[in-house]
């Protein structure tokens, strides 16, 4: 896999919601706050791993940025799990990405 995507997440997260679609709650604005305290969870456990043993040890010692991708990869899941309850695709989250890019490139 020489690129990945949001596409690519999207479709993998749409897979895990259609496995689990008995058990999980069903994908859609109402679940959106879920998902959303959900990721902030999985971030704070980004935060502990830093917090704890400082950036450079995260970036430097093998088995702790292991950890620290794997929690990244939590949060990018739930990130992805929002797009799909709000039903935000790829498109319209690049483009209001550039518009707040180029607006932030101007801004000091």
């Amino acid at each position: 896999m020489s690129e990945f995507g949001i596409n690519d997440m999207l479709d993998m997260q749409r897979s895990l919601q259609e496995k689990y679609k008995n058990i999980w709650k069903p994908v859609g604005p109402d679940r959106g706050k879920d998902q959303l305290l959900w990721m902030i969870g999985e971030i704070g456990e980004v935060i502990d791993i830093v917090k704890k043993h400082g950036g450079e040890k995260a970036c430097r010692d093998p088995e702790l940025r292991k950890d620290l991708v794997e929690e990244i990869a939590d949060v990018l899941m739930y990130y992805n799990d929002v797009l799909l309850c709000y039903g935000i695709s790829e498109d319209e989250l690049k483009q209001a990405y550039v518009k707040k890019f180029e607006k932030n490139m101007k801004r000091w």
